[in-house]
C-alpha cells in the first residue's frame, strides 16, 4: 500500500518509481514494526522473491529441454511415473505445489493419494527417481513451503 502512495506521489508510473517506492516502504515496515508476527513479513518478501527467480530458471531450464528434444532427430525421452511423497499438508500447500509442478515442461502430475501425502508425477527425462525426488524437495517444495508456512 505504501509503494502505490509512493507512485501515486510522485505522479509517474514506471519501474524505476515503483522499485524505490517498495524498497522505501519495506524499509519504513522494517523501522516501525515491533512484534513478532509483523517481522515474518521481512523473511517473506525475500522468500517470495527468491523463489520467483528460482522458478523462472527451472521453466527456463526444462523449455530447453523439451525443445531441444523437439527439434533433434533422435528422441531423449525416458518416461516414467514417481511416487513423491509430500511435506505438504494442507490443500492450499498441495494445490500449488501439484500446480507448479504441472505448469513445468516434461512433469504432469497424475493424481493425490486420499491421505495426501503422496503425489503420483510423471516425467518425461526420468534418469534417477531417487535423484528426482531430492531434486524436487530440496528446491521447489522446500522453497514454496519457506514462503506458505
Amino acid at each position: 500500500m505504501l509503494t502505490l502512495i509512493w507512485v501515486m506521489l510522485t505522479g509517474e508510473l514506471v519501474v524505476v518509481n515503483f522499485a524505490f517506492g517498495f524498497i522505501l516502504s519495506y524499509v519504513i515496515l522494517w523501522i516501525v514494526g515491533e512484534e513478532d508476527d509483523s517481522k515474518r513479513y521481512f523473511t517473506r518478501v525475500p522468500a517470495i522473491i527468491s523463489f520467483i527467480f528460482f522458478f523462472i530458471y527451472e521453466m527456463l531450464k526444462a523449455n530447453l529441454h523439451v525443445a531441444y528434444d523437439v527439434i533433434t532427430p533422435r528422441f531423449f525421452m525416458k518416461p516414467g511415473i514417481v511416487k513423491y511423497p509430500l511435506d505438504a499438508r494442507t490443500n492450499l500447500e498441495i494445490t500449488f505445489f501439484t500446480n507448479l509442478i504441472s505448469l513445468t515442461p516434461g512433469t504432469l502430475i497424475l493424481d493425490v493419494s486420499d491421505d495426501k501425502k503422496v503425489v503420483y508425477i510423471h516425467v518425461m527425462y526420468l534418469e534417477d527417481k531417487d535423484a528426482f525426488i531430492q531434486q524436487i524437495k530440496g528446491g521447489l517444495e522446500k522453497r514454496l513451503l519457506d514462503i506458505l508456512r
